[in-house]
């Protein structure tokens, strides 16, 4: 898989997670994924080095692990071991469950960073990754392959949807107003008796099975049934 096709692979399930609320940059997410998976999406699609820790499953990550060599930087010294790490049904699933993680308090720096360089040291200063190298690589990789323009096209994408938004609400709104304008408009030609010299064409009505209830109707509609009756279109069925 050429780098390429790995972030091909990715953006449309960092965009969906960015756009329902995660906290990191896609161009930080992009670049971790590059960094703790090396350009491979392995069938257990841990692509953030989550081991199982104390964690509980949740709605995204059911229990599941794989235990795999890695390494930790320990008071200044690497140190090669073994860690079980959570095992997920697909990348989407993987990027909600760290969200999860980084709804913890020891990550309040990572929520609120105004800039992927910004969350990339606070990744390291919170305690995700031992390596004190950790934001260097990161930024190295978000500068090698420009993955910034997919920060830029989530927020032309945020701003379209708050467009889309206000345009909504706005006619809403309209649709509100023009109905009460109806309402007002019906509740003015609305008339609570038949005037009188309605009411023989509107029995005729009646009795011809044209008109159920009559009465409420507006004025219009009375001078309407009139007209037809007199031009002998509602036929005097009463005997």
């Amino acid at each position: 898989m050429t780098r390429a096709e790995f972030f091909a692979a990715l953006v449309p399930h960092a965009f969906r997670a960015r756009l329902e609320g995660s906290p990191l940059f896609v161009s930080v997410r992009l670049a971790q994924n590059l960094l703790e998976t090396g350009g491979v999406i392995h069938p257990w699609y841990n692509l953030g080095g989550i081991k199982v820790g104390s964690g509980k499953p949740n709605e995204w990550w059911d229990g599941s692990y794989v235990k795999k060599g890695t390494w930790e930087v320990v008071n200044g010294q690497r140190i090669d071991t073994t860690a079980a790490f959570r095992a997920y049904k697909s990348i989407y699933h993987f990027y909600r469950d760290q969200d999860l993680l980084f709804q913890l308090p020891r990550y309040a720096r990572v929520r609120t960073a105004k800039s992927p360089e910004e969350q990339c040291t606070a990744l390291q200063l919170c305690g995700y990754a031992t390596d004190p190298a950790y934001p260097g690589k990161l930024m190295a990789i978000i500068r090698e392959y420009g993955l910034k323009k997919y920060d830029d096209e989530v927020l032309r994408m945020l701003d379209t949807i708050k467009q889309l938004q206000q345009d909504v609400e706005a006619l809403r709104k309209e649709v509100s107003s023009l109905s009460n304008q109806v309402g007002v408009l019906l509740g003015a030609h609305a008339m609570d008796k038949i005037p009188e010299w309605a009411k023989p064409a509107v029995d005729a009505a009646v009795a011809a099975g044209i008109v159920d209830t009559p009465q409420g109707s507006s004025l219009d509609f009375y001078r309407f049934v009139t007209i037809l009756h007199r031009a002998g279109l509602i036929p005097n069925t009463r005997k």
